[in-house]
């Protein structure tokens, strides 16, 4: 199979003329829930599922068309209608439904439904739940224009939607002052990476005259290395920025200050995989670029190494599975950035990473709602008993995220894992660094939260959360325990043609020398973070000199390195043009003026009215137009 049939797209007829209606449904559920204001607050939560739920239904019945349609027919463009149109150049707001966009799809509507539901029980007391839910619908509808988009001008559109309900979500209860800076925080670190997003696309205009897919993946072959690197690196500051990937990750432990279904469904299975897509689709591009590609996987194994190091010493719940949303991130990074042979598998991840990480973030905020909203993991404690549910649900995802043997995460890491030796050594024994770590701190989590001695205040009283809660938990342990099962061999081939990549065969029960000693790794690491955890833990965090623990709990000091690298320098840039623009601008503007006016006021004495004043003035004036005159003729 050629590239350039990878990425042809048949029209739309029949059901995919319409699915349209997957970004509009969400679209008006927002709209509705917004402009009706309090008249929908007794009923706006049950509309905003609704909403949801409905486009997972159209998307799944487009999935299942998919599956019964020739491999030929499975890509399918979806004209809506012309955006932009100046001279010979114009731009059709488009959407491509294919076999990579279809499985995004299904695990935004899916999961996004799953957490709508969930937001019913945990968003019950809140007085503005009814906005909630249409900021959730918002997001949705954004998230899925950036996945359906069959241009990058109309993915720039979800990816901005995309922020802006972000901002809206970390930030919902403002009155914090910390969901406050935390929702600028992500605005502002976001438009960093969006800036390298809008200069690709200039590049593109540049280069190719379009920024349609089909455009773009025709003309990449002829470029020039220099020019796919550029193309290249500038789409990764996009993706750095969306997918939380160093130098541009310090926006997502702050952002669990938002609602903790937001954290489930922004920073677990929807929005931080944004860049993992982003890198997947584009390439064609990286295809052209070693540089580029090779930058990928760098980015990738450094994010999945600093996410488990910030997760091992931290004692936010939320925030050591921000960690290891990070860190999981980075895998999906490296295998996008081990070419084709990495593509599957880095969509592979995500998708299971989408299915266990909202199992624990939904975990997470359920343990919350039973312990007074604590979110400090040393408060907790024996809490295995007191809420079954939850720490059977949430021990399913902790199995899927370690790699437990046959798990949905021990299928799609492991193979990043594999593929990286393969490919590079140096990058595969990092990558089983990583796995080694993460099963450390998963197992803290666990002893720290559901064994050991209760460390619970007196007026703490754990307890079950409503079925409305669990529910959705128990969809997704299921999920995160049998889905590796079933996508395992499956995934490659369905996402061959839209990844450029080649399948090959792989068992469900053969183990790799590689998968023996990344299986060695992880009992080493659940071994570790079971002794040093197992009793013992004390209320508050003890004082330590540790430079890797101090370093963890301040986030790798990306902060202050920020603030020494960017705000301190461009603060000082500001203060210094600020200095002059008041001298040298305004002090030329001021001067000129102050010089007109004392010239004007010079000027001014000469007209007194008296005839002896104009007189002789009259006569100054012969006389020196005569010496002027003279001086001419001299000459």
């Amino acid at each position: 199979m050629t590239f350039l049939e990878t990425v042809s797209a048949v029209p739309a007829t029949g059901l995919f003329s319409v699915a349209w209606l997957l970004i509009a449904i969400p679209l008006a559920g927002a709209a509705i829930l917004l402009l009706l204001g309090r008249v929908s607050d007794a009923w706006g939560h049950w509309l905003g599922t609704a909403a949801s739920v409905a486009s997972f239904v159209v998307g799944l019945m487009l999935f299942l068309a998919m599956l019964s349609a020739d491999e030929g027919q499975r890509a399918v463009n979806v004209p809506v209608y012309e955006w932009i149109a100046t001279g010979a150049w114009s731009v059709k707001f488009g959407l491509l439904v294919d076999q990579l966009s279809i499985l995004f799809v299904l695990l935004i509507t899916g999961v996004g439904s799953l957490i709508h539901i969930y937001s019913i029980g945990y968003m019950a007391h809140d007085e503005r739940r009814r906005r909630f839910f249409a900021y959730l619908n918002l997001f949705v509808a954004a998230m899925l224009t950036l996945v359906l988009a069959d241009n990058y001008l109309v993915l720039f559109l979800g990816w901005e939607g995309v922020g802006l309900a972000s901002y809206l979500l970390i930030s919902f209860w403002q009155h914090k002052p910390s969901a406050a800076a935390a929702g600028r925080k992500a605005f502002v670190v976001n438009r960093v990476g969006d800036l390298g997003m809008a200069m690709a696309i200039f590049t593109m205009l540049s280069l190719f005259g379009s920024v349609a897919f089909a455009d773009v993946n025709a003309g990449a072959a002829s470029l020039t290395p220099f020019w796919a690197t550029l193309l290249g690196c500038l789409l990764l500051l996009g993706a750095c920025g969306k997918s939380a990937q160093v130098p541009l990750h310090t926006w997502l432990l702050d952002a669990m200050e938002g609602p903790t279904p937001v954290s489930a469904l922004i920073h677990a299975a929807t929005m931080v995989t944004a860049g993992v897509y982003l890198i997947v689709r584009s390439h064609a591009i990286f295809a052209v670029s070693e540089v580029a590609t090779l930058a990928v996987a760098i980015v990738g194994v450094v994010t999945l190494l600093a996410g488990a190091w910030v997760g091992s010493a931290k004692d936010d719940i939320k925030k050591v599975l921000a960690g290891s949303t990070m860190s999981q991130i980075g895998y999906m990074m490296l295998a996008a950035g081990l070419g084709p042979a990495g593509a599957a598998f880095a969509i592979f991840h995500l998708i299971t990473h989408g299915f266990f990480k909202a199992n624990m973030f939904l975990g997470a905020g359920s343990v919350m709602h039973g312990m007074n909203d604590d979110v400090d993991m040393r408060h907790y404690g024996a809490l295995a008993k007191a809420m079954r549910v939850t720490f059977l649900t949430f021990a399913m995802g902790y199995l899927a995220i370690i790699g437990f043997p046959f798990t949905a995460g021990f299928y799609s890491k492991d193979h990043i894992i594999e593929t990286a030796f393969h490919q590079n050594v140096v990058l595969g024994v990092l990558a089983l660094i990583g796995a080694g770590v993460t099963a450390y701190y998963m197992t803290r989590l666990m002893m720290m939260t559901f064994f050991g001695r209760a460390r619970w205040d007196d007026d703490v009283h754990p307890h079950e959360s409503p079925a409305v809660m669990t529910i959705p938990l128990v969809v997704l342990a299921v999920l995160s325990l049998g889905a590796g099962l079933v996508m395992n061999n499956w995934i490659q081939g369905w996402l061959a043609p839209a990844t450029g990549s080649h399948p090959h065969e792989t068992s469900l029960l053969a183990f790799t020398p590689v998968g023996i000693a990344a299986l060695g790794v992880v009992a080493v690491g659940v071994a570790i973070g079971w002794f040093l955890h197992k009793d013992g833990i004390p209320r508050e965090a003890p004082q330590t000199r540790n430079p890797l623990v101090l370093a963890s709990r301040n986030d790798l000091y990306g902060d202050q390195m920020n603030q020494w690298l960017v705000v301190g320098p461009v603060s000082g840039a500001a203060q210094v043009l600020a200095v002059a623009d008041h001298g040298v601008v305004d002090g030329a503007v001021r001067g000129s003026g102050a010089l007109s006016l004392g010239l004007a006021g010079w000027l001014r004495r000469t007209q007194n009215g008296y005839s002896r004043s104009y007189g002789v003035i009259l006569t100054i004036g012969v006389v020196v137009i005569g010496l002027i005159a003279l001086v001419g003729q001299l000459v």
